[in-house]
């Protein structure tokens, strides 16, 4: 997960790209950004993915396997929307079970968000900004 990480970091660090928040799970992954231009950022995501699913099968000798399933942008509409994004791509990985605490997962950057804001105000946006129902339906816990 360490080189897929990196890959997807390095795309998002192109020129009017902000990324907000990020967190990658065995089987699919989150982003939070904001693109200067929104389709040209899909498109190279997609590249990506293609590049990326064609070496995972030569390595695993898996031809034809579809490693990606497709790619879902919603636009955020708020500052209420962007925050509870934030949180719900941060809380993913309890939301999985992958992790017991939202700051203890190695593949997000729930971390850096953490040392950025500090606690006192990470458990503001979280009471603030909380995930309830949203993301309801985008992915299952046992996914």
């Amino acid at each position: 997960m360490n080189a897929f990480c990196r890959d997807l970091l390095t795309l998002a660090d192109q020129d009017g790209t902000q990324l907000f928040a990020w967190c990658v799970l065995p089987n699919h992954y989150h982003l939070l950004v904001e693109a200067a231009d929104g389709k040209a950022f899909v498109r190279e995501l997609g590249r990506l993915h293609g590049r990326l699913a064609l070496e995972w099968n030569r390595h695993e000798q898996a031809p034809g396997r579809q490693v990606f399933h497709g790619c879902m942008e919603r636009e955020i509409r708020s500052d209420r929307h962007h925050w509870a994004t934030l949180n719900y791509i941060h809380h993913n990985p309890v939301h999985h079970r992958y992790a017991d605490r939202w700051m203890d997962w190695p593949w997000s950057s729930s971390g850096a968000f953490l040392e950025r804001v500090g606690r006192k105000n990470a458990l503001r946006i979280w009471y603030d900004y909380p995930v309830k129902e949203y993301g309801k339906g985008w992915d299952s816990p046992e996914f």
